[in-house]
């Protein structure tokens, strides 16, 4: 709910010292406008009638009939702004079916006479107004005219309102701001788009809490399933799975340590392998098979190696080495004859 300014025009009878400031009822402006927009009209009840006067009442200052409204245009245009005439907010009254009426209007002698010839024949109140309802809010001046609605009124009156606001209106317009901020929004952001921007903001919560039912949902349901008893066609003890795991380890453990065996005897029977690295050989071959593997298959064949096992030894024929042979595999291997002779004996 928001609150808007705006000023319509009364006919002025006389120069006496009551008014009619506005009817009652729902009633709109005659001079073409459209106004109020966005609303049926402007309403104006007892009980309504009776906080407008109630507000009034409270204020110290009378209230000021000036010329055309110059009171709020003095700003812009820089002309002085004389009062036509002065009223007292306790003097505003109610009347059924008729509207409300200012009964002790003072007019200065100059108005009273442009009244009297009809130099100046309508008033034009200044209220402030529920743009969803057109309910009207406060009276805040009035003025004499021949112009049923001036050009440009509505934001001139408006910026008089607020001009010097109270403490609570300044309360409400820092929280807007704030709000407009927590949207990311401008502070001069339109009514449509903080309406907009709050209800993609409603969605996405929507969206979220849906997708939090869901979740809770699918959770309850894998308790119930683990609490419930295990089908034993579908499930397996923890205490037979962990021996048949330590099974496995062991049985792979077996067969693997068979075929670094196989791997590594085939490379030395090969011409390889020396001696000296059978070791090296086996325990690479038991944390990773295929790095043994793929150094063997890499690896130079010396002949003069082939035929030979684990302990320097030929598997047939002549036992004993002739130093052409012995010169014949550290050459192939860079190896010194110490380096040599220490791998024979190992």
């Amino acid at each position: 709910m928001a609150t808007r300014t705006d000023s319509l025009t009364v006919l002025l009878p006389t120069a006496g010292a009551e008014i009619q400031l506005l009817p009652a009822g729902v009633f709109r402006s005659a001079d073409g406008s459209g106004r109020p927009e966005g609303v049926p009209g402007w309403r104006m009840d007892a009980l309504t009638a009776a906080r407008v006067i109630q507000a009034a009442a409270a204020r110290q200052t009378p209230f000021v009939i000036d010329y055309e409204h110059q009171t709020l245009l003095a700003e812009k245009n820089g002309q002085p702004a004389p009062a036509a005439g002065w009223f007292h907010g306790a003097s505003l009254q109610w009347r059924e079916d008729r509207g409300l009426f200012a009964t002790d209007v003072e007019w200065t002698e100059r108005a009273r006479n442009m009244i009297g010839d009809r130099e100046y024949r309508y008033l034009s109140p200044v209220i402030a107004w529920d743009d969803k309802t057109g309910e009207v809010q406060a009276l805040h001046m009035a003025a004499l005219t021949n112009h049923p609605g001036l050009d440009g009124m509505k934001a001139v009156a408006l910026s008089a309102l607020f001009h010097h606001p109270s403490e609570e209106e300044n309360s409400v317009n820092e929280m807007l701001k704030k709000l407009l901020a927590a949207l990311g929004l401008p502070e001069d952001a339109s009514e449509e788009a903080a309406v907009s921007a709050v209800a993609e903001l409603k969605s996405k919560a929507d969206k979220g809490s849906e997708m939090h039912d869901k979740m809770a949902g699918e959770i309850a349901a894998l308790k119930a399933q683990t609490g419930a008893s295990p089908d034993p066609a579908k499930f397996v003890p923890v205490e037979t799975m962990q021996q048949l795991q330590t099974q496995v380890a062991a049985l792979t453990a077996r067969m693997t340590e068979g075929e670094v065996a196989d791997v590594v005897e085939g490379a030395l029977a090969a011409g390889k392998l020396l001696p000296a690295q059978k070791e090296w050989a086996e325990n690479l071959g038991k944390s990773n098979l295929a790095a043994l593997k793929g150094y063997i298959a890499t690896a130079p064949q010396v002949a003069a190696l082939k035929g030979m096992q684990s302990q320097g030894k030929q598997t047939g024929g002549n036992t004993n080495q002739s130093s052409d042979d012995d010169l014949a595999v550290m050459k192939a291997l860079g190896l010194s004859a110490e380096e040599f002779a220490k791998g024979k004996k190992e």
